[in-house]
């Protein structure tokens, strides 16, 4: 017995979201990892272990993918649809400009902006797609988090 088409094409647009997200997110943290340059910069005492990093950024990709989807099924030509774009692509941009080109204040400045687009995407979808929201919302506090480590580290290593 065979899905019918609609039910077969929005499993496989889930499915294509879920691994642009995660591939992506994975592809640019082996082009970008965390390098000699980036253990010997002065860290604070929150900083958590490195090996926290993928687990969290696996779940949270994974619900980047979902949310994404949701809006794409129902809402592809909406102000959240271009913010949930605009999101990923300040999410793929801040490893290379922080562990890649070392540009410490440059990645503040795009993981700032990536807190601004998460929450536009979720006061947007907060309504009309409330499980969209919900499933950003561990992705903003995860940002908000971030965004400290690295105006943190921006302190403590400023630039020559």
């Amino acid at each position: 017995m065979n899905n019918p088409p609609d039910k077969r094409h929005r499993i496989i647009s889930l499915t294509a979201f879920v691994v642009l997200a995660l591939g992506g997110g994975m592809a640019i943290g082996f082009t970008s990892p965390a390098d000699a340059w980036y253990a010997a910069l002065s860290k604070p005492s929150f900083n958590p272990p490195n090996w926290i990093f993928p687990p969290v950024w696996t779940g949270l990709y994974v619900m980047i993918g979902i949310a994404g989807w949701i809006v794409w099924d129902r809402e592809r030509r909406s102000a959240a649809m271009a913010v949930w774009w605009l999101q990923l692509c300040l999410n793929f941009a801040w490893s290379p400009l922080f562990f890649s080109a070392h540009r410490i204040d440059l990645a503040l400045a795009v993981i700032l902006a990536l807190l601004v687009a998460i929450c536009a995407f979720i006061a947007l979808t907060a309504r009309r797609l409330p499980v969209a929201a919900l499933l950003f919302s561990p992705y903003g506090l995860w940002i908000l988090f971030a965004s400290l480590l690295n105006a943190s580290i921006a302190s403590l290593n400023p630039l020559p």
